[in-house]
């Protein structure tokens, strides 16, 4: 692939995800809920990007690789932000936010510790994706679950793919946005379900 289209599949990967959680966050608002969302989800997701980013970083990868991370993982806290106000549990936020600090800092106190978090960090993302799908499949109704903000998320991970393959050709990676792929498409398709189901009763 040329260097023009790698660079391409970087800015539409980064405009994507400048506002990737701006319609979950449109919908949660507006509804004053966050009913069909998971929270254990989303921290699960956190977690995992948290931990993707770190080893990014650690291991000196090409910026334009991983620069839509930030920007989703300050998305993400503020949508479980909204999510905890409205559930009641903003006292946890602070709980929460001091385990993701330690953890970061601890990530990278020894070669091997990076290493074994972004091989389970694979099992983390995909954690999150199921632990929604359970969510999903136990309340038979997609709620404020946004298929626009899930849908990009396929986007996402199917030019991740790309990028990885063209750069840094990083197994783990790769293996990871592969995963990523899938149970996003099964996410997405398992909100569209239910709201058509919701819409025809």
């Amino acid at each position: 692939m040329a260097p023009g289209l790698l660079d391409l599949v970087h800015l539409t990967t980064w405009a994507v995800c400048a506002v990737i959680r701006l319609p979950q966050l449109v919908a949660v608002l507006r509804a004053g809920s966050a009913w069909g969302l998971s929270l254990s989800s989303l921290l699960l997701e956190l977690a995992g990007l948290l931990v993707f980013l770190r080893y990014q970083i650690y291991y000196g990868y090409p910026l334009e690789t991983y620069l839509e991370f930030p920007v989703v993982i300050a998305q993400d806290v503020i949508l479980i932000s909204c999510i905890m106000h409205f559930s009641g549990k903003v006292r946890r936020a602070f709980f929460y936010a001091f385990v993701f600090w330690v953890g970061w800092y601890m990530l990278t106190l020894k070669k091997w510790i990076i290493d074994l978090a972004m091989n389970m960090c694979t099992f983390i993302s995909a954690a999150s994706k199921l632990v929604q799908l359970q969510h999903l499949r136990e309340t038979k109704d997609s709620g404020q679950a946004s298929a626009l903000t899930w849908g990009m998320s396929v986007y996402a991970s199917a030019a991740r793919i790309i990028t990885t393959l063209m750069t840094t050709k990083d197994l783990a990676v790769l293996i990871r946005f592969i995963v990523m792929l899938i149970l996003n498409i099964w996410v997405t398709a398992t909100i569209l379900h239910y709201k058509k189901t919701k819409k025809t009763d």
